[in-house]
């Protein structure tokens, strides 16, 4: 499955002033293309720190990870930052826009260390007027509401065509109808997109909407009903 994700055995834990405390706990997942996945579990459980190793921000103490047949973590780290830019994109629960940059510059943000901005300016404007922001291209994440900013978090996320597009409770700061339009965006563009969707959510009408759902708690993954 060279296209997929595999993580075989995963485990992470850090050290403390009492002694290790191990946060995941022999993880093994695979995730084929054009699957879109739910992680769901109680605050605590480790969820975030597992979307953070799928996404390469962190190694994991144990086991391994390979995304598209290679493992990120024997690359050095300009390479590494490289792979992360190029196969993964990122919405997190708290947007992240930068708020001296308009929306369309937010957007082309991630083709910045690879100067592809200009190239991608198009695609960029695209993208927004596919989430329906079109006209405010040239406006401040300040003068956007907070389902706008999240529409361009998913447009800045999507706009290299990532294998790997993983949302961190993307729609727990929204109200009803803004997350569910944020939901209907991140699942209309991922299979417009193809690549892997895994969302970490405590909202179950999100997680329903995913085609599997995984229980993370105490460091372990199930598969959830």
């Amino acid at each position: 499955m060279t296209k997929g994700i595999e993580a075989n055995a995963v485990g992470k834990s850090y050290s403390t002033r009492s002694g290790s405390l191990c946060v995941l706990r022999d993880i093994t997942l695979t995730l084929a293309e054009k699957e879109a996945v739910a992680i769901i579990g109680p605050s605590g459980a480790g969820k975030s720190t597992l979307l953070n190793i799928l996404g390469t921000l962190e190694p994991p103490t144990s086991g391994t990870l390979r995304i598209g047949g290679q493992d990120p973590f024997t690359l050095a780290e300009p390479e590494l930052a490289a792979f992360r830019n190029r196969t993964i994109g990122f919405v997190f629960q708290e947007h992240h826009l930068l708020p001296q940059c308009s929306v369309l510059e937010n957007v082309l943000v991630p083709a910045l260390p690879t100067g592809d901005s200009v190239p991608l300016t198009s695609r960029a404007r695209d993208l927004l007027a596919r989430v329906g922001l079109a006209d405010r291209l040239d406006h401040l994440p300040s003068e956007l509401s907070g389902g706008e900013r999240q529409r361009v978090a998913i447009a800045r996320a999507m706009i290299k065509r990532p294998r790997l597009l993983l949302a961190d409770e993307p729609t727990g700061n929204l109200d009803r109808a803004s997350a569910d339009g944020v939901a209907d965006l991140l699942l209309e563009m991922h299979e417009e997109n193809g690549g892997i969707l895994v969302v970490v959510t405590h909202s179950m009408a999100l997680a329903q909407r995913m085609q599997r759902r995984y229980v993370l708690n105490d460091g372990r993954l199930m598969p959830g009903a």
